[in-house]
């Protein structure tokens, strides 16, 4: 295998144009699978939540679920789609070792919901992004290689499979391709999926827990030269974080300008994301319509929803978040850039969900964008991940309010907290942190620092009282940064006859 030679980002983009298109799948919230009863729990143990529907034995006919096709037209409604009159399932045909039935019901030609679209706001400009479908179809079961190193298939022992997860309602929301984009196509794809999941979110048909599969994207990317048709595209699959999103757009930019400098072609395929390396690595190559030998489901029933139940599907949707992020916005006393950097950093909901354990609106922002945000992107974690919920910044910033902590002791104790020893009060008292504001304790460093420093202590004697700041400086380096600065400063003034 030749090694080519990879441009950097900024020189791919002054030869190439990308165009971008998603797949995003969302595993609904529903209690039981799509076309049958058995459970949809998380976690449970491997081959317990199955029946012979769901493992599409002998005669096991389907039935569908109606909070699922609920749920589907729901999530078309707030992405601004139609919503067919009348759809049908279809049979896709394909072989996997987790899909007992060797074909997925999904939806082709006629899916539930069309021609929609979403918009996002990334530097200051507004992107709409348009969306071709979104259509209801039923998740595979899981394989798991043990034995290896990599939890890939190549190097392992052998291979388990788990149908739990066959047969879960799935919602797939397919965007048109997006040109014109530019070196900001990775932030504009990553913008797309945050503004998705918020807006599933919002609706509370799934948890869109992206680390734990319910929210899955497929990233579509190809490149072309200014002017000229649209390249052939790549898809990296099951793309499991949104900083993944953005690194995936812009890996394969580089990997494809690098190709295309040499001459060589770009083969239509699908690509796996490696988080370790933040590059793709090849799966296989990509199958086309003709391929899945789609035709129409003949065990199941067209879908006619009724308008007026549609209608009353769209008169109880809820607020949709860019709304609600318009009148947070107000509420909180912020600026659109303001707003738009707690949007980028994935924490509108975090600061949101502090402000209602109590903290002000600026304390919650100041740990959720400043040190909490740090933590978050040196880990390269998203910001829910990073260990600490609004209930302890709200508790943090509490005791910051009431002077039991000042900002650098704050920071301290919020290191332990992350590390998970325990809530604020408890990190600060048994790391003992807490801010010293008594007379007592405090005099004699006072004393030290006038004694160390006579140069500066006449200055404060004649009235030049704004010297008392070194001194200041002095007492907290001797206390360790834990001294009340206020009362500190007022001890110098006294002392030195200056107040």
């Amino acid at each position: 295998m030749t090694t080519i030679a990879l441009p950097s980002y900024d020189d791919a983009l002054s030869r190439y144009e990308p165009v971008i298109g998603l797949e995003t799948h969302v595993e609904l919230g529903t209690q039981t699978k799509m076309f049958c009863g058995c459970r949809t729990e998380f976690g449970a143990e491997p081959n317990t939540q199955v029946c012979p529907v769901c493992l599409a034995l002998p005669g096991a006919l389907p039935v569908m679920n109606r909070a699922a096709i609920e749920a589907t037209i729901r999530i078309g409604l707030a992405l601004n789609c139609d919503i067919a009159p009348w759809c049908r399932m279809a049979r896709k045909n394909y072989f996997y070792p987790d899909m007992p039935k060797n074909f997925q019901t999904s939806q082709y030609d006629e899916p539930l919901c069309v021609e929609g679209y979403v918009d996002v706001t990334v530097d200051g400009k507004e992107y709409r992004i348009g969306i071709e479908r979104v259509h209801i179809e039923e998740d595979t079961g899981k394989t798991l290689h043990v034995g290896g190193a990599t939890g890939r298939i190549h190097g392992a022992t052998e291979s388990l499979v788990d149908y739990n997860r066959a047969g879960i309602p799935l919602v797939e929301i397919v965007t048109k391709p997006v040109p014109g984009l530019g070196a900001l196509a990775p932030d504009v794809a990553k913008a797309y999926v945050a503004e998705l999941r918020d807006i599933i979110r919002s609706l509370g048909v799934s948890d869109v827990r992206m680390e734990q599969g319910s929210l899955r994207c497929d990233v579509n990317t190809s490149l072309n030269k200014p002017g000229e048709e649209w390249g052939t595209r790549t898809e990296t699959k099951n793309v499991n974080s949104l900083r993944s999103v953005e690194r995936a757009v812009r890996s394969e930019i580089i990997r494809q300008a690098g190709l295309l400098d040499e001459g060589t072609r770009i083969f239509q395929e699908t690509r796996h994301f490696q988080e370790t390396t933040g590059d793709t690595r090849p799966g296989r190559s990509k199958e086309t319509a003709t391929d899945y030998r789609y035709f129409p489901e003949p065990d199941l029933v067209p879908i006619a929803p009724d308008p007026a139940w549609v209608e009353s599907l769209r008169a109880s949707q809820p607020e949709k978040p860019s709304v609600k992020r318009a009148r947070l916005r107000e509420d909180w006393g912020i600026s659109e850039l303001e707003m738009q950097s707690a949007v980028n950093a994935g924490a509108v909901e975090l600061i949101e969900e502090t402000i209602a354990a109590g903290s002000s609106p600026a304390g919650a922002r100041k740990w959720w964008l400043g040190e909490l945000a740090r933590r978050a992107n040196e880990q390269g974690i998203e910001l829910s991940e990073v260990g600490a919920t609004p209930a302890q910044v709200a508790a943090l910033q509490k005791l910051v309010d009431d002077g039991k902590l000042n900002d650098k002791l704050a920071r301290q104790v919020l290191e332990g907290v992350v590390a998970g020893e325990g809530d604020p009060a408890a990190v600060m008292t048994a790391r003992g942190l807490g801010v010293v504001s008594d007379t007592g304790a405090l005099q004699a460093a006072v004393d030290e620092a006038i004694a160390a420093n006579p140069d500066i202590a006449a200055k404060i004697r004649d009235g030049k009282v704004a010297a008392a700041g070194a001194l200041v400086g002095a007492v907290m380096k001797t206390t360790r940064g834990q001294a009340d600065a206020k009362t500190v400063r007022d001890l110098i003034l006294s002392r030195l006859g200056a107040s």
